[in-house]
């Protein structure tokens, strides 16, 4: 059975893509990983260059009435393995609401799949059925947050949702932590904002991990060439931080 990690946090432009797809990178290169874009704008989806037409998605695992196997939208791509988003996972949303199987569609299929070690899970910046079936199917959250004035804004609507999932779905479920990204560390105010996180993270069971994902124009670099940054600036300041990252989220998973 596979890892699975969520990467969520509905403020959007916080890096979730980046620390979704530079995990699954990281991931890949030790163990079988699947990457899965479960946020209808694609950004995953577009790094990978996957194909959407002519193709099975997320979107037709999502809601075909006979349970498309995951397996069969799985695209084996020179980035890694990934299931596709699909501008339709908005409609799904509206399809699925108000039905209760509808909210393990993905824990379904992913309890279904064989053959990977870790899944890790790109999510929307929003709370919607989408994101309760990848909380439903997932093992652990990884939250990215950023050191400004409103970074705090909405965790707590995040957290109280996913204690809901831990009550009544899904009760293996646990935060990972809270990844502070795109950090500087030189301004008062990040340094303050960093000891506020660390007080929420403990009012959420949770920790703020000691890794502080550093920010550096390879970043955006590697994205415009549609490569995964541990390919494209594998030693740069970024990479090395979610290197640092990783070991930290992977201490005491048993794999």
């Amino acid at each position: 059975m596979a890892i699975t990690f969520v990467v969520a946090n509905q403020k959007g432009g916080i890096g979730k893509t980046t620390t979704a797809t530079t995990l699954a990178g990281i991931l890949s290169k030790k163990k079988k990983t699947l990457l899965i874009d479960a946020d209808p704008q694609g950004n995953c989806t577009s790094t990978y260059e996957a194909l959407i037409e002519d193709q099975a998605t997320l979107y037709d695992v999502m809601v075909d009435s006979d349970k498309l196997p995951l397996e069969e939208a799985i695209q084996h791509m020179p980035n890694g393995d990934i299931v596709a988003s699909d501008p339709l996972l908005s409609k799904a949303e509206k399809m699925l609401d108000g039905d209760v199987e509808g909210l393990y569609r993905l824990k379904d299929a992913v309890d279904e799949l064989e053959g990977y070690d870790y899944i890790v899970i790109d999510t929307a910046p929003s709370l919607n059925v989408i994101l309760y079936n990848c909380l439903i199917a997932a093992d652990q959250v990884v939250i990215p947050v950023t050191a400004d004035a409103y970074a705090m804004q909405g965790l707590q609507q995040l957290s109280d949702t996913i204690r809901a999932v831990q009550r009544r779905q899904n009760p293996g479920l646990s935060i990972a932590g809270l990844l502070l990204v795109k950090y500087a560390g030189r301004s008062n105010l990040e340094k303050n904002v960093r000891d506020e996180l660390q007080q929420l993270a403990d009012s959420m069971g949770t920790k703020l991990f000691q890794t502080a994902i550093r920010e550096c124009v390879k970043t955006k670099e590697a994205q415009t060439k549609k490569k995964l940054l541990i390919d494209y600036a594998p030693k740069c300041t970024t990479m090395q931080d979610y290197q640092a990252f990783v070991k930290e989220l992977l201490k005491g998973v048993k794999k």
